[in-house]
């Protein structure tokens, strides 16, 4: 088999590769597999009536990518091969650049003896090829590229003493620097750093993306995303998965409108929060969902001194929380921003659980439900959708248990939440997790730090409610909105505009654009 073509940003039907990367957008339904999800593809493959040789079709797969990266420039390649079977991928990536006339020096860091399998097998031939393997990295070399395959996707332990050095040594080079299948030190299910991690300007993976790629402090050490399928597609597709959620999924979000509609075509949508203090937040996410199209939007202030109108937004209808939970047109309903936690808010909260529309809680909702047995049992009896959408710290409290045990493992965490709480979820924060009560999660793949700012959550609040009001089903409007949210972000920062000081208000308005964008 071939390795993957690097001409392409998306593939072509068949093709056994895809090139991701921060300034691209990525398919939509690209599978992403847990750890032990994918040791079954591949045992499947490997117990198929002719074995898959995935080792050497990753092997080559990467190489290919390899050249490309170290070029013409006649500098040596530098690769790192550790004791398992991803030391096994490096020794086939230094056999072909070998074949193809680069020098390149190979650091074992295994005991060569223990090697086994198909590792074994890559070993005799680097070997039979004229190959040298050195313990140590050669000192004062000027390096074309570091391939780093000294541990994959089976590392369950931190990093510590010789290897732990090494990778030290390798963060510390000016050199690019290409991993195979995972960066050395990161956990491929949670995204966690092991004690230390490579930092990667490349990653080739195998087979189909990981969660540890896409989240947590993945997306901080993997740098552009390569994957290539190794022509076991199929038996991906088959497997338990997530799926990346990319541009596509605006697609299908709003279809475009006809000339012949009015503001109650397109929905009434009740944002409830704004308390002393606070009203700033509710009319963040009022903003938001009225700029990315509900027909209306009434604000519901908990403060007494909270203002008649907004002068920035005068089209906002803003009326006291319990006048907008008496409407009997709301098409969607969120809670949260800037709520409270005081026992009015309680109140309107429980009030809000029964409504037949659907409904998004967020911040201090989620706080109130986490905390009030009656108010959690009736979120998980309500029958329309609910979405909810945790920070880390708010998920911990809607789990019971530590933030650090939420970031550990997002992924089981996000799919805990949506099944106790019957709930589409969405687990803020790099790579945002989306997940459903059926057991389906996904990964979003656009935003970027400017986002670390006050008001952010509120804007996602609004863009999710404006996609229910106007009728989006909830999973849609789910992803979509995760999606646009962080897009109109990238879009911002593309255009100067952060990510240093990028503020929610200015989310807003770009969000408009890119939905008006696609329809045009």
């Amino acid at each position: 088999m071939n390795g993957c073509s690097e001409s392409a940003i998306l593939p072509e039907p068949g093709s056994a590769c895809v090139k991701l990367a921060a300034t691209m957008n990525p398919p939509h339904a690209s599978p992403i597999l847990l750890t032990a999800d994918l040791r079954r593809v591949e045992q499947a493959a490997l117990d198929g009536s002719k074995p898959a040789a995935l080792m050497e079709r990753a092997g080559l797969a990467a190489a290919e990518l390899a050249r490309t990266l170290a070029a013409d420039s006649g500098k040596p390649v530098l690769i790192l091969a550790g004791p398992g079977n991803n030391g096994g991928d490096a020794l086939v990536v230094a056999r072909h650049l070998k074949q193809w006339w680069f020098k390149v020096s190979v650091v074992c860091t295994g005991n060569p003896q223990q090697y086994s399998g198909d590792a074994a097998a890559a070993l005799q031939a680097w070997r039979k090829a004229g190959g040298e393997l050195v313990k140590e990295i050669p000192a004062a070399q000027d390096w074309a590229l570091v391939i780093d395959g000294l541990f994959g996707i089976g590392l369950k332990r931190g990093l510590d003493g010789v290897y732990a050095a090494l990778v030290d040594q390798v963060n510390a080079l000016d050199v690019p620097v290409l991993a195979l299948d995972i960066p050395s030190g990161l956990d491929a299910d949670t995204g966690e750093v092991m004690g230390s991690a490579v930092l990667a300007d490349h990653t080739m993976t195998f087979i189909a993306l990981k969660p540890g790629l896409l989240t947590l402090d993945g997306p901080d050490h993997c740098g552009t995303l390569h994957v290539a399928d190794l022509g076991l597609g199929t038996g991906v597709d088959a497997a338990p998965h997530g799926v990346l959620i990319g541009a596509g999924v605006l697609a299908h979000a709003l279809p475009p409108r006809p000339r012949n509609s009015h503001k109650g075509t397109y929905g009434s949508a009740g944002i409830i929060g704004g308390a002393q203090g606070m009203v700033g937040a509710a009319l963040l996410a009022a903003r938001a969902a009225l700029k990315c199209g509900a027909g209306r939007v009434y604000a519901g202030m908990l403060a007494a001194d909270a203002p008649l109108v907004d002068a920035l937004q005068p089209e906002l209808m803003l009326r006291p929380a319990d006048a907008v939970l008496r409407l009997d047109h709301l098409t969607a309903l969120a809670v949260g921003p800037g709520l409270g936690d005081t026992p009015d808010a309680a109140e309107y909260l429980d009030w809000a659980l029964e409504a037949a529309v659907p409904l998004l809680l967020d911040a201090d909702a989620l706080n109130q439900i986490a905390s009030n047995a009656a108010l959690k049992d009736k979120l998980k009896q309500r029958v329309t959708a609910s979405i909810l959408t945790p920070h880390p710290a708010e998920a911990a409290r809607l789990l019971g248990c530590a933030t650090d045990a939420v970031q550990r493992d997002r992924v089981a965490a996000a799919l805990r939440i949506a099944r106790e709480y019957k709930a589409g979820v969405v687990l803020k924060g790099a790579g945002s997790l989306c997940a459903w009560p059926d057991g389906h999660w996904a990964i979003n793949t656009s935003g970027n730090p400017g986002m670390a700012a006050a008001g952010i959550g509120d804007v996602l609040t609004g863009i999710i409610t404006a996609l229910l009001a106007q009728g989006v089903d909830e999973r849609h409007a789910l992803t979509a909105g995760v999606y646009l949210h962080g897009a109109a972000a990238d879009q911002l920062v593309k255009n100067g505009c952060g990510p240093i000081g990028l503020t929610a208000g200015e989310v807003i308005d770009a969000a408009r654009v890119l939905l008006n964008n696609l329809n045009a």
